[in-house]
């Protein structure tokens, strides 16, 4: 499967935002997940505007990283989106994934509309109660306020350095895990 690297934004394109611990990870796996047109790595969530990477890292600034994700929900629903977004991370590791930690690093979805917010909340319900993990999900489910891309060197990041060590290590192993290495 290709990773979308272009816009092809439609009348009915929706927009969806996910912190699932590192913003490689998360948009690397999106990006392969069909009806996905458009990913984004980015900031949200926090205090500080036009916030940098290093001004996030500190934990001072209260943004997560994030993937903006835009979708054709013809092709792929919000709540096909969750899935992934479920199993592409630890839910219930508090503000840490693997040896990402930090606040920057939590577990969230960021919602855009009374709609997204239910199926999100339904989701985590439905999934805390089936008991596929033994502790609580500590996802965090807000409104998405503003969105800050992260600086062009972030941008398709996987794509542009598949050899990178922590590539190797941590995104090819979780896309392997989902069925859509390459």
């Amino acid at each position: 499967m290709k990773p979308t690297t272009t816009t092809n934004r439609t009348a009915t394109s929706q927009t969806a935002m996910f912190g699932a611990g590192c913003f490689w990870c998360t948009e690397a796996v999106f990006q392969r997940t069909p009806g996905v047109t458009k990913t984004t790595p980015g900031y949200a969530g926090g205090h500080v505007k036009n916030p940098t990477y290093r001004d996030v890292c500190t934990g001072d600034t209260g943004h997560a990283e994030v993937t903006r994700v835009e979708f054709d929900p013809a092709l792929v629903t919000y709540e096909q989106l969750l899935k992934v977004f479920w199993e592409v991370h630890d839910p219930t590791s508090l503000n840490q994934q693997g040896a990402d930690v930090g606040t920057q690093y939590r577990s969230a979805i960021f919602y855009f509309t009374p709609e997204q917010k239910g199926a999100a909340e339904a989701a985590k319900a439905a999934l805390d109660k089936s008991g596929t993990y033994k502790r609580p999900i500590v996802t965090e489910i807000v409104q998405a306020g503003e969105f800050y891309p992260a600086e062009d060197y972030h941008q398709n990041y996987y794509n542009d350095n598949k050899n990178a060590p922590y590539c190797r290590m941590v995104i090819q192993p979780k896309l392997k895990k989902l069925g859509v290495g390459d």
